[in-house]
């Protein structure tokens, strides 16, 4: 992933991918390929996720790792500590952060 807006597109369509599978399969339970096809999906958005936590910030509290929690200090205000991720980086619909922040990392993105 080359930044940040595209990275969160994989992760929105991932998303919506598996909205649509759950509601399917709502109707249809025994419907093996369409189980793959969650399966696969849902494995694809845990990897986005992990991906978009370890170059910027988590987005869901799944992907906070307790163990590490921006230690590595290359993404956070408290370099080489241990501390709560969760507020690092700007949340991404506020647009007018994220813009600020690509302008300051020296990317630019739309989605």
């Amino acid at each position: 992933m080359a930044d940040r807006n595209a990275l969160l597109k994989q992760i929105g369509e991932t998303s919506f991918t598996l909205d649509e599978l759950r509601l399917y399969l709502d109707t249809h339970p025994l419907d093996e390929n369409a189980m793959n096809a969650y399966a696969e999906h849902a494995d694809r958005r845990r990897q986005l996720l992990n991906e978009y936590a370890d170059r910027f910030e988590p987005l869901t509290c799944d992907c906070i790792c307790t163990e590490t929690n921006g230690s590595d200090g290359t993404k956070t205000q408290y370099p080489g500590q241990k501390h709560w991720t969760w507020a690092d980086g700007p949340i991404p619909w506020d647009t007018e952060a994220n813009a600020y922040a690509e302008s300051a990392a020296g990317t630019k993105g739309g989605i």
